[in-house]
């Protein structure tokens, strides 16, 4: 998948046996992976009831996570032990992020580690711990002229979500196609002979939105104007001129696929809009579900864009700590809300820095580690979050990410790696295992359960990733980042309903240069990829454009619109290449729109009649023991069959975690 794509020529496919053994490591628990303890760890407790004047004990605990940490630093060059804070049940509610870095002595020392966790971590006695950056919105009162809405004062907050008794609220929301009457994109915005804009309260909130394929971006509307004959809609700058450039053109702004944030929408239970016609005493205007008693509601703005940050220096990460039990919620991001706003594609977003080119930049994680080693969640829930859940980046390594719960968050789940702009850096070694991840992408839709940008000796093995409404695994970087993946591992997943809402994408989507050879390249092992048949374009096992060095064992792959396959781009030395499958079962489907080969897989082929557009041949493909699945029934088929049987039933999280992570 590239955002663009045009291509020449096509390539040569070699099916040939390939009778070179894979061996797949058995995946190492957490505990593996951390320093043997030799001494009681020493306790420190924090409490919502506590005080910050006092000593952090048990009986006397801290009120803040911040003070804990300043507690942390000042034991932590003297560590001959764990040193464990403890958080007591309840809301933590953070006035800003809780930044932890080497420079400030938060990193563990001589072995030992920093942990923060949920008291009675482990036990049937763990209380319930949540790490919030939001704030209550009380003293709801009936508006006066919009029937049935509610309203409530909120000072200056700004942000882009809200929550009403733990669910999230939709913003105001027209669809894309009411404009009576013609409406036609220009260099500036739109030209319409329909009336309609010209009634919108507030136009300056509001966003239009854009979605085609895999591409979903957001631009906001600067003004709108009339005539007697027309009316113009002058939309933000540079957000405009950036959607042009990066969508090359004005076909897919043509006309947005729904406009949303003005109190002049009809409104649908369950709705918002923050009314900032007044700086500094700005309003939410709430119109609410059945049932929902507002003098009485909870109800959650999130405030903070981070609730925890961790930093290292090049050559010095930050390192050895761990979150064990602890719930994030409650974060915004306000990056689309600015004029530059959101032109957006698979997670990134365009900007242009002060005297340089336009740029992509990746939606950034709410739980953040940059140049970290050695970091650990285990055990946590991140829910309720306006970006990315959790990023590891900027030469991470050596990290553990295990049994935790992402639902609810704007974007994606886990990122990792190389991410964008970055074009280089060194993030070998992390292990993200046994996590649920599902109902990703609530706002911007265009996300994965977990992205593996570009990464090395990378194992992503017993996760769950289900109702996403794009990728559930993706790996590979946003360019071609060529020398820097190798020996990656995805093995054992369980992922279906992927591609809800958007297409060109998959349940497991490799692109790029995965390894020099099979020797180190990527190994797709033992995963369930199903039940995702939507829309015209999706494969189950998608290796894509310039995917090298990749082999694919022993997966179960059914009910996608096609089980493998990819587009081959000849264009600019960018092939898929090198890939060999062994002893999976598939039902080999492929889209009515798209000639079946040969050989396994839907591959489109080049354009003939213009050679600048369409794919390519895959070159050097071999397929050896995989069994054909009915294609009218392969579930039951599969289920029948012993081996397939046994790849459904061991694919997902291990049995040990099921109940703790809370599902069905």
């Amino acid at each position: 998948m590239a955002i663009f794509r045009t291509r020449t020529r096509a390539g040569v496919v070699t099916q040939a046996a390939v009778a070179i053994g894979l061996s797949v490591a058995a995946v190492p628990s957490p505990a593996a992976a951390l320093p043997a303890q030799t001494a009681t760890p020493t306790q420190l407790y924090v409490a919502p009831w506590g005080k910050d004047s006092w000593p952090g004990t048990l009986d006397r605990p801290f009120a803040t996570p911040a003070r804990a940490q300043q507690a942390v630093r000042g034991r932590a060059p003297r560590m001959t032990s764990d040193l464990v804070v403890n958080l007591r049940g309840g809301t933590y509610h953070l006035k800003a992020p809780l930044r932890l870095s080497e420079a400030a002595e938060d990193s563990g020392r001589g072995g030992h580690r920093v942990i923060y966790q949920a008291y009675g971590h482990g036990t049937p006695q763990q209380e319930r711990v949540t790490i919030s950056g939001g704030r209550q919105i009380s003293g709801w009162r009936q508006d006066q002229r919009l029937r049935g809405f509610w309203r409530a004062d909120v000072g200056g907050l700004e942000t882009r979500q809200l929550y009403v008794e733990d669910r999230r609220a939709t913003r105001l929301t027209s669809d894309g196609t009411g404009f009576p009457g013609t409406l036609k994109a220009t260099r500036t915005g739109y030209v319409t002979t329909s009336t309609v804009p010209r009634t919108w309260r507030n136009p300056g909130d509001i966003e239009f939105v854009y979605r085609s394929g895999f591409v979903e971006g957001r631009c906001g509307v600067a003004g709108v104007s009339g005539s007697a004959r027309r009316t113009t809609i002058t939309m933000d700058q540079p957000c405009w001129d950036l959607a042009q450039e990066l969508y090359e053109g004005v076909e897919l702004l043509e006309a947005p696929n729904s406009v949303e944030n003005s109190p002049s929408f009809a409104p649908k239970p369950g709705s918002w809009y923050l009314d900032r016609s007044r700086p500094g005493h700005h309003e939410v205007l709430y119109f609410p579900r059945p049932g929902e008693d507002m003098r009485r509601a909870r109800v959650v703005a999130p405030v903070l864009e981070n609730l925890v940050t961790g930093t290292g220096r090049p050559g010095r990460p930050l390192h050895d700590i761990a979150f064990r039990g602890l719930t994030f919620a409650y974060a915004t991001w306000l990056a689309p809300s600015e004029p530059a706003g959101f032109p957006a594609a698979w997670s990134m977003y365009l900007r242009r820095g002060k005297g340089e080119d336009a740029r992509l930049h990746t939606v950034p994680g709410t739980v953040a580690f940059r140049t970290a080693e050695r970091i650990t969640f285990e055990g946590n829930r991140f829910t309720h979050l306006g970006a990315q859940a959790l990023e590891l980046s900027e030469n991470s390594s050596y990290n553990v990410v295990d049994g935790n719960v992402i639902s609810d968050v704007s974007d994606g789940g886990i990122l990792m790696g190389v991410v964008p702009p970055d074009q280089k850096g060194i993030n070998r070694g992390n292990r993200i295992t046994n996590n649920w991840i599902h109902h990703i992408g609530a706002e911007y839709h265009a996300a994965s359960g977990i992205w593996d940008t570009a990464t090395q000796e990378t194992t992503i093995a017993y996760n769950q990733v289900n109702d996403v409404p794009y990728t559930g695994i993706l790996s590979g970087p946003s360019d071609d980042l060529r020398g820097i993946m190798r020996n990656n591992r995805i093995l054992d997943n369980r992922v279906f309903a992927t591609n809800r809402l958007l297409e060109d994408g998959g349940g497991i989507y490799l692109r790029g240069e995965q390894g020099s050879s099979f020797a180190d390249g990527a190994v797709i092992s033992g995963n369930a990829v199903t039940d995702s048949k939507h829309g015209d374009w999706n494969v189950g096992i998608y290796t894509d454009d310039s995917t090298n060095w990749v082999t694919v064992d022993r997966n179960t792959v059914y009910d996608y619109v096609a089980s493998i396959g990819g587009c081959s781009e000849e264009w600019g030395n960018r092939p898929v290449q090198n890939v060999r499958y062994r002893g999976n079962f598939w039902d080999d489907a492929v889209p009515e729109w798209l000639e079946r080969r040969e050989f396994p897989g839907a591959w489109p082929p080049a354009d003939e009649q213009n050679p600048e557009e369409g794919c390519g041949d895959p070159h050097r493909l071999t397929f050896t023991g995989n069994t054909l699945l009915p294609p009218r029934n392969p579930g039951p088929a599969c289920a029948t069959n012993t081996a397939c049987a046994a790849v459904l039933a061991n694919a997902g999280p291990l049995p040990s975690y099921r109940r703790r992570l809370g599902m069905p």
